[in-house]
C-alpha cells in the first residue's frame, strides 16, 4: 500500500476519532447540563415548597396573635402574608410548567387544600376576635383540629419535597452516570487518537519512511560518490519508498554500465594506442626478422590470454613456416601447405568451432575441442603469410567480438608491413638485379664483393673470382638480330646462376660480362668449378625461332685469394687473365699468377 494510501486512511481516521471524541464529549456536557438542570430544578422546588411551608406558619403566628393581643399590626401583617401566599399558590400552580408531575402536583394540591382549610378557620377565628368573641378564636386557632390540620400540611409538603427529592435524586443519578459514561468513552477516543497518532508516528514515520530514507540516504551518497558497489535495498512493496528504491537501482545499474562503458572506452583506446604504436613499429622495420620480432613483442600484449602464430609464405616451396609463436600454442604445424589451412583457400578469417558447426584446418593436426581463429595477411589479393589464435576456454561472446576486432586490425596492419617489405625487397631487387638474365647486376656485385674481400682478409678466409666473357657474341646480334643475342645471355646466366647452387654468386657487369664470386674457395676448388662451367656452356642448346643457334662458348680469367694477391684486387687480376684468355684464342680458361700466367685447356 503506498504511503499517500497509508497517510489518506491515518488522517482519515484521526478525524473520524476527533469527530467522534468532540461528539461523546459534547454528550458528556450535555449530561452534566442534564444534571445541573436537575438540581437546579430540585433548589427551585424546595424554594417553592419550604416558602409555602413557612407562610402558612406564618399566616397561623399574625392570626394568633391578632386573637390574643387585638392588635391590628397582626392583623395587617396577617393580610399582606395573605396576599403573597396568593402569589406563592400561583407559582406552585406553575410548577407543572417547571417540571412537576401528576402525583406530584397531587401532593402539592392536597397540601394547597388543607393549606386553605386553615385560612378559613384563620379568617373565621380573625372574624370572631374581631367580634369580640376571643375565646371561639383562641379555641379555632389553638385547637387540636387546627394543630392536625397544620400537622396535615407540613405532612403533605414533605411528601411532595420527598417525592420531588426521589425524582431530582434518580434524575441527578442518571444524568451522573451518563455524564460519566461520555467522558470515559470521550477519554477513551482521546487514547485511541492518541494511540493512532504514535501508530503513525512509529511505524508510517520510523518503519515505512525514516528507516528506509535513512538506508537510501546512504546508498544514494555512496552512489554520489561514484561506488558503485553499493547494493540498493530491496523494498518490493508497491509505494513511494519502493518507486525511490527502484529508481536508485535503475540508477546504479546506469551508473555501472556508464562504468562499464568507461572501462571499456579506456580498454579500447589503450589498446588502439598499443596498435598505433605497432604500426609505427611495423612502418620502421627494414627486413623480415625486423616484422617478426615486432610481432612477438606486441601480439601477447593486444590479446593476453591468447596463444598464437605467425606463418609467413615461403613462395620456392609453396609452404606457410613459421616465423615465430607467443605464449605456448597448443597446436598447429610449424609448416603447412596453404591449402591446408580454410582461411588462406577463402582468403577470409575461419573459426571451426563456435555457434556455426564448420570444417577444421588440417594444419590443427586433429585437434578437438579447441577454438582457434586462421586470419590470412593478404597483400592484393594473395596470401602472404597467416595469424593463428588459440582461443581460451573461458571467454564472453562480448570479450571474444572485442578481440576479434583487435586481431583483424593486428591481421591488417602486418599485412600491409609484410607486403611492404615484399615490394620494398622487390624494388631492391630490380634495382640490383639484370632485367633480361635475372642475375644480380654491377650494383649488387661491387656492394657484395667489397663485403666478401673485407670478410676474407679480416677472417683469412679464401675467395675466388671468375670472370666469364662470351666469345664472338656480337655474332649473334648481326646474324640473327638482337633477340637472338638476348636469347643467348638468358640462357648464359641461367646456366651461371644454377652451376654455382648456394655456393657462390653470378653477376651480369654489362654486354657479354659475367663474373662469379665463390667465397671459402680454394684455388683448385674454383679452377674444377670453371672448367665445369665451361664444358655445360660447350654443351648448350639456344633455340631462337623455332631453330637452333650456334654453340656457345667463352673465354675465363680466374683469380684466387690468397693465390693471387689481396682480395680487393682479385677483380683486376680475373680480368687481365681474361683478357689473356681471349688474346690467346679464346674458349679457355686463364688462371692469373702475380708474375706469370699459365693457361689451362
Amino acid at each position: 500500500m503506498r504511503l499517500s494510501t497509508i497517510t489518506n486512511w491515518a488522517y482519515g481516521a484521526t478525524v473520524i476519532l476527533t469527530l467522534a471524541s468532540g461528539a461523546t464529549m459534547l454528550m458528556a456536557s450535555g449530561a452534566e447540563e442534564r444534571e445541573r438542570a436537575a438540581v437546579a430544578q430540585r433548589t427551585v422546588f424546595d424554594q417553592l415548597t419550604a416558602t409555602l411551608e413557612e407562610d402558612v406558619y406564618r399566616l397561623t403566628e399574625q392570626a394568633r396573635g391578632y386573637a390574643i393581643t387585638r392588635d391590628p399590626s397582626h392583623l395587617i401583617a396577617y393580610r399582606r402574608e395573605l396576599q403573597d401566599e396568593r402569589s406563592v399558590e400561583q407559582r406552585v400552580s406553575h410548577l407543572k410548567d417547571a417540571g412537576a408531575n401528576e402525583t406530584e402536583l397531587a401532593a402539592l394540591r392536597q397540601a394547597l387544600h388543607w393549606a386553605d382549610a386553615l385560612t378559613d378557620e384563620q379568617q373565621a377565628a380573625i372574624d370572631a376576635a374581631s367580634k369580640g368573641n376571643d375565646a371561639t378564636a383562641r379555641t379555632i386557632l389553638f385547637g387540636d383540629e387546627y394543630g392536625r390540620e397544620l400537622d396535615r400540611v407540613a405532612a403533605q409538603v414533605g411528601k411532595f419535597q420527598y417525592m420531588l427529592d426521589q425524582r431530582t435524586s434518580h434524575a441527578v443519578e442518571r444524568a451522573t452516570d451518563s455524564a460519566r459514561q461520555w467522558r470515559s468513552m470521550s477519554e477513551v477516543m482521546l487514547g485511541i487518537t492518541a494511540l493512532l497518532f504514535l501508530c503513525v508516528l512509529y511505524f508510517v514515520l520510523k518503519q515505512r519512511i525514516l528507516r528506509p530514507v535513512v538506508r537510501l540516504s546512504d546508498v544514494v551518497t555512496r552512489l554520489a560518490a561514484q561506488d558503485f558497489a553499493a547494493v540498493p535495498p530491496d523494498f518490493s512493496q508497491v509505494d513511494e519508498i519502493g518507486d525511490m528504491a527502484q529508481a536508485i537501482r535503475i540508477f546504479r545499474e546506469n551508473g555501472l554500465e556508464r562504468q562499464r562503458l568507461e572501462h571499456e572506452r579506456d580498454a579500447d583506446r589503450t589498446m588502439r594506442d598499443l596498435l598505433s604504436r605497432l604500426t609505427q613499429r611495423l612502418q620502421g622495420c627494414a627486413t623480415a626478422g625486423d616484422l617478426v620480432d615486432v610481432v612477438r613483442r606486441f601480439a601477447p600484449e593486444i590479446a593476453p590470454d591468447y596463444p598464437g602464430r605467425l606463418y609467413i609464405l615461403d613462395q620456392r616451396r609453396n609452404a606457410m613456416v613459421q616465423a615465430c609463436e607467443w605464449l605456448s600454442p597448443a597446436q598447429s604445424q610449424v609448416e603447412f601447405a596453404p591449402l591446408a589451412c580454410w582461411a588462406l583457400r577463402r582468403t577470409q578469417t575461419h573459426r571451426p568451432n563456435g555457434e556455426m558447426i564448420d570444417i577444421p584446418c588440417d594444419h590443427l593436426a586433429g585437434a578437438t575441442g579447441l577454438s582457434t581463429i586462421c586470419i590470412p595477411l593478404a597483400a592484393q589479393g594473395e596470401n602472404i603469410g597467416l595469424l593463428y589464435y588459440e582461443e581460451p576456454a573461458v571467454s564472453t561472446d562480448e570479450r571474444r567480438e572485442r578481440t576479434g576486432k583487435y586481431l583483424e586490425m593486428l591481421a591488417e596492419n602486418i599485412g600491409l608491413a609484410l607486403a611492404n617489405l615484399r615490394l620494398r625487397d622487390a624494388l631492391r631487387d630490380m634495382a640490383m638485379a639484370d632485367a633480361l638474365t635475372g642475375l644480380p647486376n654491377r650494383r649488387q656485385f661491387d656492394i657484395l664483393y667489397q663485403t666478401l674481400a673485407t670478410q676474407s682478409r679480416v677472417e683469412g678466409l679464401p675467395l675466388a673470382c671468375l670472370m666469364v666473357d662470351i666469345d664472338h657474341f656480337k655474332r649473334f646480334n648481326d646474324s640473327h638480330g638482337h633477340d637472338a643475342g638476348d636469347a643467348v645471355l638468358r640462357a648464359v646466366g641461367s646456366a651461371l646462376g644454377d652451376s654455382l647452387r648456394d655456393a657462390g654468386h653470378a653477376f651480369r657487369l654489362g654486354g657479354e660480362e659475367f663474373v662469379l664470386l665463390m667465397p671459402g674457395f680454394t684455388l683448385d676448388q674454383a679452377l674444377e668449378r670453371a672448367n665445369q662451367i665451361r664444358h655445360h656452356l660447350q654443351n648448350l642448346r639456344v633455340e631462337h625461332r623455332g631453330g637452333e643457334l650456334e654453340p656457345v662458348t667463352a673465354s675465363f680469367g680466374l683469380a684466387a685469394f690468397p693465390d693471387h694477391g689481396a682480395p680487393e684486387k682479385l677483380l683486376q687480376t680475373a680480368d687481365a687473365a681474361l683478357l689473356r684468355a681471349k688474346a690467346e684464342g679464346r674458349d679457355r680458361i686463364m688462371v692469373a699468377t702475380r708474375r706469370e700466367s699459365s693457361a689451362v685447356a
